[in-house]
């Protein structure tokens, strides 16, 4: 699971480290992003990679309340096609979530204690992610996203259970590609 993670960098750094056309975000860096807030994400629209931000929390285009967000903040790689509220957006509305790094708790005999997880080198990498839009019945729009999680690498496997999806930079393009509407295709890059 991924609940916290950091997002430091500033609306024009995102945009070029991941080849966005426009920065339409200009939030403070944030430390502790939690579900329900705004966070920058990249998307494709009209062929173009677009930096904007979304609710955390994926709230289904054909959700009759936006508070099934709070219970799909995280969507599990390995069921992806199968679950209803995941199914079409990993056809067609995949995303890149830029983070500095992400915490996890580990369970210790005290209890649990928070663990910061970040690349060595403190530079930016990108969460596999799902977006969509919604609209509720007086008109009003929502576009929110959710984390993808695989199972977790060595080093994650003593702290959690689970971990979010990082991609790798040469794997972005492909994961963002409308071309690839098979999640057989996509779902290979979500490995630890």
């Amino acid at each position: 699971m991924c609940g916290r993670y950091t997002q430091t960098r500033s609306g024009r750094q995102l945009a070029d480290r991941f080849i966005a056309d426009a920065a339409l975000w200009d939030g403070p860096p944030r430390y502790n992003l939690a579900p329900s807030q705004p966070a920058p994400v990249v998307l494709m629209q009209k062929a173009h990679r677009t930096l904007r931000p979304l609710q955390w929390g994926l709230v289904p285009s054909w959700a009759k309340d936006p508070d099934i967000g709070h219970r799909l903040v995280n969507a599990r790689a390995e069921t992806l096609a199968e679950k209803p509220a995941f199914r079409a957006a990993v056809r067609r509305r995949r995303c890149l979530i830029p983070a500095d790094g992400f915490y996890e708790w580990r369970k210790d005999p005290a209890g649990k204690t928070p663990v910061y997880v970040r690349l060595a080198d403190g530079s930016p990498f990108a969460f596999a992610g799902l977006w969509e839009h919604w609209q509720s019945p007086d008109g009003s729009e929502l576009d929110t996203f959710t984390i993808i999680t695989t199972e977790p690498n060595e080093l994650l496997a003593p702290i959690h259970n689970r971990m979010p999806a990082i991609l790798r930079p040469n794997d972005e393009a492909a994961w963002l590609d409308p071309a690839h509407e098979d999640p057989k295709q996509i779902t290979p890059l979500l490995r630890p």
